[in-house]
Protein backbone atom coordinates (compact mmCIF):
# COMPACT_ATOMS: atom_id res chain seq x y z
CA UNK A 1 0.00 0.00 0.00
CA UNK A 2 1.30 3.37 -0.94
CA UNK A 3 1.81 6.19 1.74
CA UNK A 4 0.79 9.09 0.43
CA UNK A 5 3.32 12.33 1.87
CA UNK A 6 2.43 15.77 2.62
CA UNK A 7 4.15 16.79 -0.69
CA UNK A 8 2.25 13.74 -3.06
CA UNK A 9 -1.27 15.28 -1.05
CA UNK A 10 -0.07 18.89 -2.22
CA UNK A 11 0.78 18.13 -5.74
CA UNK A 12 -2.67 16.15 -5.87
CA UNK A 13 -4.48 19.40 -4.91
CA UNK A 14 -2.41 21.69 -6.56
CA UNK A 15 -0.81 20.76 -10.26
CA UNK A 16 1.48 23.90 -10.15
CA UNK A 17 2.98 23.02 -6.86
CA UNK A 18 6.58 23.89 -6.33
CA UNK A 19 8.02 22.33 -3.48
CA UNK A 20 10.96 25.10 -2.71
CA UNK A 21 8.22 28.05 -3.11
CA UNK A 22 5.18 26.17 -1.14
CA UNK A 23 6.22 23.87 1.20
CA UNK A 24 6.07 25.35 4.80
CA UNK A 25 8.77 24.54 6.80
CA UNK A 26 6.87 24.03 9.77
CA UNK A 27 5.14 21.22 8.28
CA UNK A 28 1.22 22.81 8.46
CA UNK A 29 -1.18 24.12 6.29
CA UNK A 30 -5.23 24.90 6.59
CA UNK A 31 -7.27 25.58 3.46
CA UNK A 32 -10.74 25.65 2.19
CA UNK A 33 -12.09 22.56 0.87
CA UNK A 34 -14.63 24.54 -2.33
CA UNK A 35 -12.02 24.90 -4.62
CA UNK A 36 -9.71 21.82 -4.16
CA UNK A 37 -10.98 18.84 -2.54
CA UNK A 38 -12.19 17.11 -6.23
CA UNK A 39 -15.10 15.56 -7.03
CA UNK A 40 -13.38 11.85 -7.47
CA UNK A 41 -12.33 9.63 -5.23
CA UNK A 42 -9.07 9.69 -3.28
CA UNK A 43 -7.01 6.57 -3.76
CA UNK A 44 -7.25 3.92 -0.19
CA UNK A 45 -3.74 5.28 1.22
CA UNK A 46 -1.98 5.77 4.19
CA UNK A 47 -0.86 9.23 4.24
CA UNK A 48 2.51 10.58 6.68
CA UNK A 49 0.07 13.26 8.23
CA UNK A 50 -2.51 14.27 10.35
CA UNK A 51 -5.44 15.98 9.08
CA UNK A 52 -8.55 17.27 10.59
CA UNK A 53 -11.42 18.36 8.17
CA UNK A 54 -14.75 20.16 8.35
CA UNK A 55 -16.51 18.50 5.35
CA UNK A 56 -19.84 20.44 4.61
CA UNK A 57 -21.26 17.61 1.57
CA UNK A 58 -22.10 14.36 0.54
CA UNK A 59 -19.65 11.24 0.67
CA UNK A 60 -18.43 8.15 2.29
CA UNK A 61 -15.00 7.69 4.08
CA UNK A 62 -13.40 4.32 4.09
CA UNK A 63 -11.52 3.99 7.33
CA UNK A 64 -9.47 1.15 8.47
CA UNK A 65 -11.93 -1.62 7.94
CA UNK A 66 -15.24 0.38 8.20
CA UNK A 67 -16.78 2.72 6.30
CA UNK A 68 -19.51 5.73 7.36
CA UNK A 69 -21.79 7.77 5.29
CA UNK A 70 -21.49 11.63 5.78
CA UNK A 71 -24.55 12.96 5.01
CA UNK A 72 -24.40 15.83 7.13
CA UNK A 73 -21.54 18.51 8.17
CA UNK A 74 -18.83 16.66 10.03
CA UNK A 75 -15.36 17.09 11.87
CA UNK A 76 -13.17 14.09 10.59
CA UNK A 77 -9.49 12.97 12.23
CA UNK A 78 -7.03 11.38 10.47
CA UNK A 79 -3.87 9.87 11.66
CA UNK A 80 -0.67 8.30 9.61
CA UNK A 81 -0.87 5.09 11.19
CA UNK A 82 -4.09 4.29 9.46
CA UNK A 83 -5.47 4.32 6.02
CA UNK A 84 -8.21 5.50 4.49
CA UNK A 85 -9.90 6.91 1.32
CA UNK A 86 -12.77 9.71 0.86
CA UNK A 87 -15.59 9.45 -2.02
CA UNK A 88 -17.36 12.12 -2.44
CA UNK A 89 -21.22 11.39 -4.21
CA UNK A 90 -21.84 15.26 -4.71
CA UNK A 91 -20.02 18.03 -6.58
CA UNK A 92 -20.92 20.51 -4.16
CA UNK A 93 -18.28 20.17 -1.23
CA UNK A 94 -16.94 22.72 1.15
CA UNK A 95 -15.69 23.31 4.35
CA UNK A 96 -11.99 22.80 5.28
CA UNK A 97 -8.57 21.02 6.34
CA UNK A 98 -5.84 21.21 8.10
CA UNK A 99 -3.20 19.38 7.78
CA UNK A 100 0.41 18.76 9.92
CA UNK A 101 3.19 16.42 10.68
CA UNK A 102 4.91 15.35 13.74
CA UNK A 103 7.31 18.10 13.40
CA UNK A 104 5.08 20.56 13.89
CA UNK A 105 4.12 18.94 16.86
CA UNK A 106 7.10 18.09 18.58
CA UNK A 107 8.20 21.52 18.82
CA UNK A 108 5.20 22.10 21.12
CA UNK A 109 5.92 21.70 25.29
CA UNK A 110 2.14 19.83 25.59
CA UNK A 111 3.26 17.71 22.21
CA UNK A 112 1.48 14.50 23.82
CA UNK A 113 -1.83 16.67 24.28
CA UNK A 114 -2.18 16.43 20.56
CA UNK A 115 -0.33 12.53 19.66
CA UNK A 116 -1.69 10.51 22.52
CA UNK A 117 -5.54 12.37 22.09
CA UNK A 118 -8.12 9.82 21.35
CA UNK A 119 -9.36 11.23 18.69
CA UNK A 120 -5.85 10.42 17.17
CA UNK A 121 -5.54 7.05 18.13
CA UNK A 122 -5.89 4.01 16.17
CA UNK A 123 -8.96 1.83 16.11
CA UNK A 124 -10.94 5.47 17.66
CA UNK A 125 -13.96 6.29 15.83
CA UNK A 126 -12.97 9.28 13.76
CA UNK A 127 -16.13 11.13 12.40
CA UNK A 128 -18.25 13.74 14.53
CA UNK A 129 -21.81 15.02 13.11
CA UNK A 130 -22.57 18.40 13.81
CA UNK A 131 -25.16 20.64 15.03
CA UNK A 132 -25.57 24.04 13.32
CA UNK A 133 -23.80 25.84 16.38
CA UNK A 134 -20.88 23.50 16.32
CA UNK A 135 -20.66 23.55 12.65
CA UNK A 136 -20.32 27.70 13.37
CA UNK A 137 -17.95 27.52 16.17
CA UNK A 138 -15.60 25.06 13.87
CA UNK A 139 -15.54 27.25 11.21
CA UNK A 140 -14.60 29.70 13.17
CA UNK A 141 -11.94 28.40 14.42
CA UNK A 142 -10.83 27.42 10.85
CA UNK A 143 -11.21 30.63 9.41
CA UNK A 144 -8.83 31.94 12.47
CA UNK A 145 -6.10 30.08 11.29
CA UNK A 146 -6.49 30.79 7.43
CA UNK A 147 -6.41 34.61 8.73
CA UNK A 148 -3.35 33.64 11.01
CA UNK A 149 -1.17 31.81 9.18
CA UNK A 150 -0.87 34.53 6.24
CA UNK A 151 0.57 37.19 8.64
CA UNK A 152 4.31 37.52 9.93
CA UNK A 153 3.52 37.06 13.70
CA UNK A 154 6.52 36.00 15.46
CA UNK A 155 4.34 33.59 17.67
CA UNK A 156 1.93 32.32 14.59
CA UNK A 157 2.97 29.09 15.26
CA UNK A 158 2.04 28.32 18.72
CA UNK A 159 -1.23 29.93 17.45
CA UNK A 160 -1.71 27.99 15.30
CA UNK A 161 -0.87 24.71 17.18
CA UNK A 162 -3.39 26.40 20.02
CA UNK A 163 -6.43 26.46 17.30
CA UNK A 164 -5.50 22.66 16.49
CA UNK A 165 -6.06 22.13 20.51
CA UNK A 166 -9.27 23.85 20.28
CA UNK A 167 -10.24 21.51 17.58
CA UNK A 168 -9.34 18.66 19.31
CA UNK A 169 -11.47 19.85 22.41
CA UNK A 170 -14.33 20.53 20.16
CA UNK A 171 -14.45 17.25 19.04
CA UNK A 172 -13.82 15.42 22.66
CA UNK A 173 -17.00 17.00 23.89
CA UNK A 174 -19.45 15.49 21.27
CA UNK A 175 -20.26 12.15 20.88
CA UNK A 176 -18.99 9.97 17.90
CA UNK A 177 -20.77 8.88 14.74
CA UNK A 178 -22.01 5.47 15.82
CA UNK A 179 -23.60 4.28 12.10
CA UNK A 180 -20.11 2.50 10.60
CA UNK A 181 -20.70 -0.21 8.74
CA UNK A 182 -18.29 -2.86 7.72
CA UNK A 183 -16.66 -2.84 4.29
CA UNK A 184 -17.24 -6.20 1.77
CA UNK A 185 -12.95 -6.74 2.08
CA UNK A 186 -13.09 -5.84 5.97
CA UNK A 187 -10.93 -8.73 6.58
CA UNK A 188 -8.37 -7.54 3.88
CA UNK A 189 -8.10 -4.79 5.68
CA UNK A 190 -8.05 -5.47 9.28
CA UNK A 191 -4.54 -7.92 7.61
CA UNK A 192 -3.68 -4.83 6.25
CA UNK A 193 -3.83 -2.95 9.19
CA UNK A 194 -1.77 -5.50 11.16
CA UNK A 195 0.78 -6.11 8.45
CA UNK A 196 1.32 -2.15 8.15
CA UNK A 197 1.51 -2.26 11.96
CA UNK A 198 3.96 -4.49 12.57
CA UNK A 199 6.51 -3.43 9.81
CA UNK A 200 6.58 0.36 11.49
CA UNK A 201 7.89 -1.18 14.16
CA UNK A 202 11.07 -1.61 12.56
CA UNK A 203 14.04 -1.61 11.84
CA UNK A 204 15.38 -0.88 15.63
CA UNK A 205 18.15 1.80 15.00
CA UNK A 206 19.17 1.81 18.79
CA UNK A 207 19.66 -0.75 21.87
CA UNK A 208 18.01 1.54 23.70
CA UNK A 209 14.55 0.73 21.49
CA UNK A 210 11.77 -1.23 22.62
CA UNK A 211 9.00 -3.30 20.80
CA UNK A 212 5.86 -2.20 22.24
CA UNK A 213 3.79 -4.27 20.25
CA UNK A 214 4.98 -8.20 20.73
CA UNK A 215 2.08 -10.38 21.22
CA UNK A 216 -1.57 -11.19 18.72
CA UNK A 217 -3.11 -9.35 21.64
CA UNK A 218 -1.43 -6.55 21.47
CA UNK A 219 -2.44 -6.12 18.11
CA UNK A 220 -5.76 -6.46 18.45
CA UNK A 221 -5.70 -4.16 21.33
CA UNK A 222 -4.44 -1.74 19.01
CA UNK A 223 -6.42 -2.05 16.61
CA UNK A 224 -10.04 -2.12 18.98
CA UNK A 225 -10.36 -5.76 17.79
CA UNK A 226 -11.18 -9.40 19.44
CA UNK A 227 -7.89 -11.20 19.19
CA UNK A 228 -10.12 -14.41 17.55
CA UNK A 229 -11.29 -11.84 15.02
CA UNK A 230 -7.90 -10.59 14.35
CA UNK A 231 -6.34 -14.46 14.04
CA UNK A 232 -9.32 -15.66 12.00
CA UNK A 233 -8.69 -12.62 9.10
CA UNK A 234 -5.36 -12.79 8.85
CA UNK A 235 -4.87 -16.18 8.84
CA UNK A 236 -7.83 -16.54 6.26
CA UNK A 237 -6.04 -13.51 3.89
CA UNK A 238 -2.40 -14.92 4.54
CA UNK A 239 -2.20 -18.52 5.33
CA UNK A 240 -0.31 -18.04 8.14
CA UNK A 241 -1.16 -17.32 11.83
CA UNK A 242 -0.81 -13.89 13.61
CA UNK A 243 2.04 -15.25 16.15
CA UNK A 244 3.99 -16.67 12.80
CA UNK A 245 4.18 -13.50 11.20
CA UNK A 246 5.14 -12.17 14.65
CA UNK A 247 7.63 -14.41 14.98
CA UNK A 248 9.00 -14.09 11.36
CA UNK A 249 9.50 -10.43 11.77
CA UNK A 250 11.16 -10.88 14.83
CA UNK A 251 13.80 -12.71 13.63
CA UNK A 252 13.50 -11.26 10.16
CA UNK A 253 15.14 -8.46 12.54
CA UNK A 254 17.19 -10.23 14.86
CA UNK A 255 19.19 -11.63 12.20
CA UNK A 256 20.19 -7.76 10.92
CA UNK A 257 20.96 -7.11 14.18
CA UNK A 258 23.26 -9.59 14.22
CA UNK A 259 24.88 -9.54 11.37
CA UNK A 260 25.03 -5.46 11.34
CA UNK A 261 25.67 -4.28 14.71
CA UNK A 262 28.40 -4.66 17.71
CA UNK A 263 25.20 -4.68 20.17
CA UNK A 264 25.96 -7.28 22.76
CA UNK A 265 23.25 -10.80 22.66
CA UNK A 266 21.63 -8.82 25.98
CA UNK A 267 20.86 -5.81 24.17
CA UNK A 268 19.50 -7.11 21.17
CA UNK A 269 17.00 -9.30 23.48
CA UNK A 270 16.13 -6.15 25.23
CA UNK A 271 15.39 -4.19 22.26
CA UNK A 272 13.70 -7.30 20.54
CA UNK A 273 11.02 -7.38 23.79
CA UNK A 274 12.64 -10.66 25.42
CA UNK A 275 12.70 -9.88 29.29
CA UNK A 276 15.74 -12.14 29.85
CA UNK A 277 18.69 -12.90 26.99
CA UNK A 278 17.74 -17.08 27.96
CA UNK A 279 14.32 -16.44 26.61
CA UNK A 280 15.69 -14.84 22.99
CA UNK A 281 17.94 -18.04 22.54
CA UNK A 282 15.52 -20.23 23.10
CA UNK A 283 13.25 -18.32 20.46
CA UNK A 284 16.03 -17.81 18.10
CA UNK A 285 17.07 -21.36 18.28
CA UNK A 286 13.65 -22.85 17.65
CA UNK A 287 12.83 -20.87 14.48
CA UNK A 288 16.42 -20.91 13.08
CA UNK A 289 17.89 -23.85 14.73
CA UNK A 290 20.93 -22.17 15.84
CA UNK A 291 22.00 -19.69 19.16
CA UNK A 292 22.23 -16.18 18.16
CA UNK A 293 26.02 -16.38 19.04
CA UNK A 294 26.60 -19.63 16.64
CA UNK A 295 24.35 -17.01 13.65
CA UNK A 296 26.89 -14.36 14.41
CA UNK A 297 30.07 -16.58 14.20
CA UNK A 298 28.84 -17.86 10.93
Amino acid sequence: MKTETIEDFYKRISPGYSLEADYKPQQFNVQRRNYNCGTSATAYNRRDFYKISLVIGLGTLYYAEKGIEIDRPALMFSNPMIPYSWEPASEEQSGYFCLFTENFIHADSHQNSVLESPLFKVGSNPVFFLTPEQEEKASLIFESMIQEIETEYLHKTELLRTYVHLLIHEALKMQPAQSYFKHANATSRITNLFLELLERQFPIDTPKHQLKLKTPSDFASTLSLHVNHLNRAVKQITGKTTGLHIADRIISEAKALLKHTDWNIAEIANCLGFEYPAYFNNFFKKHTLLTPSSFRAQ
